[in-house]
């Protein structure tokens, strides 16, 4: 358990440090464009999901997703004192990694972000990320595919949803200690993890429907 505790604290720390990193980067880079720095993002984004669900996956599913974790406990994959065990971990990994980019990029260490992200617009594109995200890691019918699966997944849902698709509550807890590219208001966060476990729910019952339809036509 220790090393599955392990292995989803770094890969929390890593994926969050490449969302936010990436974004200061961009905005850098790009002269605060906005599409171009997206575009930046999305594919720094995409490159580390598949590396750490390739190199993390056999160890410990790699979830680094509060909202994955709970809907593997209510499927009987994984006990709940395990997924809360998964869950707190994923939340310290990735606030933790606000404070090494921000190193990295010569910020000051501690910070809330300005970034105003609010409304049902925001909130019903949460849930559909999250919802799809569900839908893609339970259909999901061979390991292997589940790097590029899920990769591709996140990077369309960051263009065509309004919040460009934070779909896990751990990293929205992180992107608020980050007033950056990349960040959210604290005062916005509840509203985005409410309708990111909500997602998720929708999305375990929908891939339920979609199994026993699959098994009645088989």
């Amino acid at each position: 358990m220790l090393q599955r505790l392990a292995a989803e604290g770094l890969g929390s720390l890593l994926l969050a440090a490449t969302v936010i990193g990436s974004g200061i980067m961009a905005a850098q880079l790009s002269a605060h464009n906005a599409a171009v720095a997206l575009l930046a993002n999305t594919f720094a984004t995409e490159a580390i999901l598949a590396v750490l669900i390739n190199l993390l996956g056999p160890i410990s599913g790699a979830h680094f997703n509060p909202a994955v974790s709970v809907v593997q406990a209510l499927r009987g994959e994984m006990k709940w004192r395990n997924a809360s065990a998964y869950a707190i971990t994923q939340i310290v990994g990735c606030c933790v990694e606000t404070l090494l980019v921000h190193g990295m990029f010569g910020l000051p260490l501690l910070q809330t972000s300005t970034h105003v992200r609010a409304g049902f617009a925001q909130w019903l594109s949460e849930a559909v990320a999250t919802g799809g995200l569900v839908l893609v890691v339970i259909g999901n019918r061979r390991a292997s595919d589940a790097p590029w699966i899920v990769a591709a997944w996140i990077g369309a849902a960051y263009w065509f949803t309004a919040s460009t698709s934070f779909a896990n509550p751990a990293i929205s807890v992180a992107r608020s200690l980050s007033d950056t590219f990349a960040g959210i208001r604290p005062t916005d966060v509840p509203g985005f993890v409410l309708a990111q476990f909500a997602g998720a729910l929708l999305g375990l019952g929908l891939s339920r429907t979609a199994v026993r339809q699959l098994g009645e036509t088989g």
